[in-house]
C-alpha cells in the first residue's frame, strides 16, 4: 500500500430538516387543530483514531465527505428522520488542522479515540409548538439549521519512542532490522527507504518501545535537494533521536565530520524543537574497521566533531553492540517518562473498539 501522509479533505455536515405547518383534519373533528412536527436532525461528521490502519491514502482519493440531510417534517405530529453520522477512520497519530486558519482542530494519538469534526444542523420546529391560549391555529414554522462546512488538512506522524536520523545508507534500516521484528528494505545504495518504517523493540515481557526509521536526510534538503525535509515530520513525537554515521563510507574522501554536521544544520533548519531533543550518536558499520585501531578511530571521530553527549560503537550487520544500545535506550525512556498533559482526553472524546 502506498504510504501518504497528508490530505486536504472537505467535510459537509447535514442540513436539518424543515418544519411544518399543518392542521388535523379529519371527518367530525372540523376543529383539529396544529399537528406539524419538526425536521430531523443533519448527520455530523465525526473522526475516530483506528490502529489499524497506517496510511491516509483513502483520503487522497476521496476528498468530499458530507453527511445526508435530516427529513422535514409531517402532518399528523410525525417528526422528519434524524440523517445518520458519517465516520471517518484515519491513522493513530493523526493531526487535524483547519486548512484555512492552520488552527489544530484535532490530534488523535490514541486508538478509537473520537473528536466531532462537523456537526450537523439542528431540525426545524413545526406549527404543533406555537399553539397557545391566544394563537389556536398558528402557521407558523422554522426551517432547519445548515450543517457546519470545513476544509480540512489531515497530516499523519508517525508515534514512535525512538527516531533514526543519519544520512542515505547510513544503516539505519539495517539497525532497525537487527533490533525488531521490522523488515524494511535493505540495499547498497542511497534513498533505499521512501517511507518511514516503524519497529518494536522488545527488551523483556514487559519492557519495549517503538523505533522510527525514516528516508536518509542531505545537505541542502532545506533547498529540495533529496525527499528534503517531508519525512522529518515524523521525528516530532519522539523522545530521542539517535544520529546514526557510516563510519566506512563507499567514498574514502568523504568527510564524516562535515557530513555530520551538515545533517545536524539541516534538522536546525526544519524544526528548532526538533533540533533540541535529546540525541545520541551511533557510529555504525565498525566491523568494516581494523579491529586493532577501530576504537582509537572512533574516539578521534567523536573529538573531531566535538560531540559531548552519549556516543555507541556498533556494527547493524553483525549485532555487535546493538544490545547494550537498545538497554541503553530503554534506560534512558524509563528514567524520563513524558510529561502528563494538563488536560487529559475526555471520556466522551474515545468509543468501545
Amino acid at each position: 500500500m502506498k504510504f501518504i501522509d497528508e490530505a486536504i479533505i472537505q467535510i459537509l455536515a447535514g442540513k436539518g430538516g424543515d418544519g411544518v405547518a399543518s392542521f388535523r383534519r379529519e371527518k367530525f373533528i372540523p376543529r383539529g387543530g396544529p399537528d406539524g412536527g419538526d425536521g430531523g436532525r443533519g448527520g455530523s461528521v465525526f473522526a475516530i483514531a483506528d490502529r489499524n490502519i497506517n496510511t491516509l491514502i483513502d483520503y487522497r482519493f476521496a476528498r468530499i465527505h458530507r453527511a445526508k440531510n435530516g427529513q422535514n417534517g409531517q402532518g399528523s405530529d410525525r417528526y422528519g428522520k434524524s440523517a445518520e453520522d458519517i465516520v471517518l477512520r484515519v491513522p493513530v497519530g493523526t493531526l487535524i488542522k483547519d486548512s484555512n486558519t492552520g488552527e489544530t482542530v484535532a490530534d488523535l494519538v490514541r486508538d478509537q479515540q473520537k473528536v466531532l469534526l462537523a456537526k450537523g444542523g439542528a431540525g426545524g420546529i413545526g406549527n404543533l409548538h406555537f399553539k397557545s391560549s391566544t394563537n389556536r391555529a398558528p402557521r407558523q414554522f422554522t426551517y432547519g439549521e445548515p450543517g457546519q462546512e470545513f476544509e480540512l488538512k489531515l497530516e499523519l506522524k508517525v508515534l514512535a519512542d525512538v527516531g533514526l536520523l543519519g544520512m542515505p545508507n547510513a544503516g539505519k534500516s539495517t539497525l532497525i532490522r537487527a533490533v525488531s521484528a521490522a523488515r524494511p528494505k535493505v540495499a547498497d545504495y542511497p534513498f533505499t527507504t521512501l517511507q518511514p518504517n516503524l519497529g518494536m523493540v522488545r527488551i523483556d515481557q514487559n519492557r519495549s518501545f517503538v523505533m522510527a526509521d525514516i528516508p536518509g536526510l542531505i545537505e541542502g534538503a532545506a533547498e529540495g535537494v533529496g525527499l528534503g525535509h517531508h519525512f522529518l515530520k515524523h521525528l516530532s513525537r519522539t523522545r530521542l533521536l539517535l544520529h546514526v554515521v557510516d563510519m566506512m563510507p563507499p567514498n574514502e574522501d568523504t568527510d564524516l565530520v562535515h557530513e555530520a554536521r551538515a545533517l545536524v544544520k539541516e534538522l536546525q533548519k526544519y524544526d528548532e524543537s526538533l533540533y533540541q531533543k535529546p540525541r545520541w550518536l551511533v557510529l555504525n558499520k565498525t566491523d568494516m574497521m581494523p579491529a586493532e585501531n577501530r576504537a582509537e578511530l572512533c574516539s578521534q571521530f567523536v573529538e573531531k566533531l566535538e560531540w559531548e553527549g552519549k556516543y555507541f560503537i556498533i556494527s547493524a550487520l553483525t549485532g555487535e553492540g546493538c544490545k547494550s544500545l537498545t538497554y541503553a535506550i530503554m534506560d534512558y525512556l524509563e528514567q524520563n517518562l513524558p510529561p502528563q498533559p494538563d488536560n487529559p482526553i475526555p471520556e466522551d472524546e474515545f468509543v468501545d473498539p
